[in-house]
Parts: structure tokens; sequence; C-alpha cells
């Protein structure tokens, strides 16, 4: 029984994805900022309750020597905002909300998001995206939440 409805809910996610193309936020779908920093895809996807998102930013956004700006937001289908993931290690401290947040470093970067949204509340199963803004430029990539 647990089998079939893991089979299932996976079946649903793919169908639903085939369907969300059509109403997809409009978002760049790509990952990547030029070269100068990259969104990759959170692990694991699908997950239940918890992910981390990885994130990269090149050296060239540092030639200048002053920090770059960072945000990171979890939207949904209907590009309503959802959320904003924590950093994970960042000089400002742990679980600071990846919202106008300074990084002096080139390097792989991480957040983490809980499955919440604004409220507190467990979202529900389905497709959502996440977009990573670098000082004004963004990218983003769809995630599943299977529950």
């Amino acid at each position: 029984m647990k089998l079939s409805y893991c089979l299932l809910a996976t079946l649903t996610l793919l169908v639903a994805t085939e369907n969300a193309s059509a109403q997809a936020p409009a978002f760049p779908s790509r990952a990547g900022g030029g070269g100068a920093f990259d969104l990759e895809q959170n692990y694991p996807n699908p997950f239940n309750p918890e992910t981390t998102i990885p994130f990269t930013l090149g050296d060239e956004l540092f030639v200048d020597g002053n920090a770059v700006v960072v945000s990171l937001r979890i939207f949904n289908l209907l590009s309503q905002p959802v959320a904003f993931p924590v950093a994970l290690s960042h000089p400002a401290g742990a679980g600071v909300e990846v919202r106008s947040l300074e990084y002096a470093q080139p390097g792989r970067h991480g957040a983490f998001w809980d499955g919440t949204d604004q409220s507190g509340r467990q979202v529900a199963s389905g497709i959502y995206f996440m977009q990573l803004t670098v000082n004004g430029q963004s990218v983003s990539r769809r995630m599943y939440v299977l529950k």
C-alpha cells in the first residue's frame, strides 16, 4: 500500500510538472548568472520536510573588492512569495534569512529551507521555484515538495 501511494505521488508530480510548464512563473528557468553566479539544484529533491540549496558566487563578482548582495526566495506556481531560506555558515550568524544579505567572499555557499511558509506553516506538496538574485540579476530553478 505504501509503495503504491509513493508511486502514485511520483506519477502525479510528473504529470503536474508537464502541466506546470504552461502555468510556470515568468522566472528564467536556467541556472547561472552568465558565469558570475550559479544556482544549483536543491537536495534532496523532491524533499520532505527540508532541503539544502547550494549556490556559487564567482570571483568576477568581487573584482572591485565590494561585497555582493544576495537574496534567495521561494515562490509557488502562482508566483506568490512563500519564504526566504536561511543562510548556512554566514558571518552574520546562523539562521539569517538570505534577504539582501551581503557576501564578501566568492565560492560555494548554501541556504536551508524547512518547507514552511512565512507564517511558519508547512507548505503543501507540489512544485515550487527558488529564485536567486545577485546584485539585481536573477535565476531560478524548480523544486518539488512531496509529503
